[in-house]
């Protein structure tokens, strides 16, 4: 039981969530834009010090015809890479849809647009919490 940091992975932008394995529920965070096109290490750092996750999940994207998009390599090396630089259980899960339905979620609101990837990462983690209960 406890917290968990989930991130809808991009190349431009990473989108993170937080949630609790209690709950089964997660909230979106914030959105990282990529520093020379690799990901802001020092906020994730900054992140992972504060929240004290668990466990990380990394959305795995796949195409509507199951095999896996054309960025899913760069995903899984993320995912690597976080394991690696914090030593704790880093977990895919399907994110097939996310960024639909986080669309649906904002709405028309051009201002919220920014939050996209992160709301994408919440449903990412929640996908993956309600597999486990």
């Amino acid at each position: 039981m406890g917290t968990l940091l989930g991130f809808d992975y991009g190349t431009a932008k990473i989108g993170i969530a937080v949630g609790q394995t209690l709950t089964g529920t997660a909230s979106p965070l914030m959105t990282l834009r990529a520093i020379q096109q690799k990901p802001d290490w020092n906020k994730i750092s900054q992140l992972i010090e504060s929240w004290q996750p668990e466990a990380l999940v990394v959305g795995l994207p796949y195409d509507m015809d199951d095999t896996e998009a054309e960025i899913a390599p760069l995903a899984k090396r993320f995912a690597r890479q976080l394991e690696g630089r914090y030593r704790l259980p880093v977990h895919m899960a399907d994110e097939r849809l996310t960024s639909q339905v986080a669309r649906q979620e904002l709405g028309r609101s051009v201002k919220k647009y920014d939050e996209l990837d992160a709301i994408a990462a919440k449903l990412i983690l929640e996908t993956w919490l309600s597999e486990r209960q």
